[in-house]
């Protein structure tokens, strides 16, 4: 294969939407782009309602035209609720300039369009590859390849980057791993028939549920363009624990919220029920010599304000662009250039989850005298744009929120 330009070679680790926007920006820019994914798309995967600052970073790949025609469920905002409270943000009513809508998307098709994408522009995606070692002290770094036949072959290039997610390679195969300072939480989760009214529900919005005797528990409702939905819940482990089966348990929680009982009363659980623990993490290091973590191979935080995607693809533009600057032989520092940057953006987010399970945050969000233009700036996070320093929740986060909690108490 002729490499246009004569940019270099980049291996990518994984398919998902880090590593599809990553390899399309970065084979746009005249790179040769290998991805390596062990699994078959389309796949079911979590995650589902994306922020608009995703929409950024699509629109920065060129696969914006693909996004909008696919015909997912169009989303402007987040609702909450916590027993006969409810708050609405607005993502179109936000501080920060920026696309304010995007999509609520079953991951399997969605990651499977961006992914389709990639190969259109030329990144070659190689199914059902699984690495299993990676050596990094040689002058090109080496991954072993196991294909779907179980043959062991060595892939090498100039550059390696991990968009492996949960799977977090990486992170594993270099013992990159470190904790990540978050209790131990557990969701249970899957797609449901809901068959919720007409006029009962805002299907333009997640809808983010506090347990009504428990605050650090909470459901996310995530509407469908086709009359489904995403339905979870998360809470510690102990929490869940004495049921027989993840159907029942999860059937018998949302049964304990009175409004989720009514929305749903008529929902049609057919499909399997999934659960996954001890979600979060983090890593030593998102870099080392030739290669670097993207999303969620580097770190997670939680699923509440459905911040997982918005930080893979930051991560994967970041990256991208420190690459291209490197392979033009400038000065770059992948610290202050890329680790430092994104960040910034991950700590902010990181604030506001620890407020929200400790309950600080749901008191400023269901205060009953909201200021429109704190509402605006909070919104701006709640939309993805949590790099917009600019925003002084964002540049000082943590005592700003302290500030705003104090004051609605």
């Amino acid at each position: 294969m002729t490499i246009k330009n004569n940019k270099g070679e980049i291996i990518i680790i994984g398919a998902g939407p880090s590593g599809s926007i990553a390899g399309a920006l970065l084979q746009n820019q005249g790179f040769q782009v290998t991805i390596l994914e062990r699994q078959l798309f389309p796949r079911f995967s979590i995650g589902e309602s994306l922020l608009p600052q995703c929409m950024e970073f699509i629109k920065q790949a060129g696969m914006m035209d693909a996004l909008v025609n696919a015909g997912f469920q169009y989303k402007n905002g987040a609702s909450f609720v916590c027993r006969d409270l409810q708050t609405e943000f607005s993502f179109e009513d936000k501080f920060s300039p920026g696309i304010g809508t995007t999509f609520q998307v079953q991951r399997g098709r969605f990651d499977k369009l961006l992914a389709d994408e990639a190969v259109r522009m030329g990144v070659d995606i190689q199914w059902q590859m699984e690495v299993t070692a990676a050596d990094f002290s040689v002058d090109r770094p080496e991954l072993m390849v196991r294909n779907q036949q179980g043959e062991v072959m060595t892939y090498s290039a100039d550059f390696v980057l991990d968009a492996s997610g949960f799977g977090r390679i990486l992170p594993r195969l270099l013992d990159l791993e470190s904790p990540s300072g978050f209790p131990v939480r557990q969701a249970l989760f899957g797609h449901i028939e809901d068959r919720i009214g007409d006029g009962q529900f805002d299907r333009n919005k997640i809808r983010i549920t506090v347990h009504p005797q428990h605050q650090d528990v909470w459901y996310w409702l995530i509407p469908f363009s086709n009359g489904r939905s995403s339905v979870g819940v998360v809470a510690e482990p102990e929490f869940l624990q004495g049921w027989d089966n993840n159907d029942q348990a999860l059937k018998d929680i949302i049964n304990q919220d009175p409004s989720l009982t009514a929305l749903l009363q008529n929902a049609a659980f057919d499909e399997q029920i999934n659960t996954i623990v001890g979600y979060s993490a983090n890593v030593k290091s998102l870099y080392g010599k030739g290669y670097a973590l993207l999303g969620n191979a580097g770190e997670f935080l939680d699923p509440v304000f459905s911040s997982g995607v918005t930080i893979a693809m930051k991560s994967a533009s970041l990256a991208a662009d420190v690459l291209v600057r490197q392979f033009n032989n400038e000065a770059v520092d992948w610290q202050q250039d890329y680790a430092e940057p994104l960040q910034r953006g991950v700590d902010t987010f990181r604030v506001f989850v620890d407020a929200w399970y400790d309950g600080r945050f749901q008191d400023v969000i269901f205060h009953p005298q909201q200021q429109p233009e704190v509402k605006a700036m909070i919104s701006s996070i709640l939309a993805g744009y949590a790099w917009d320093e600019n925003n002084p929740y964002v540049k000082n986060a943590r005592p700003r929120l302290d500030t705003l909690v104090e004051l609605c108490r």
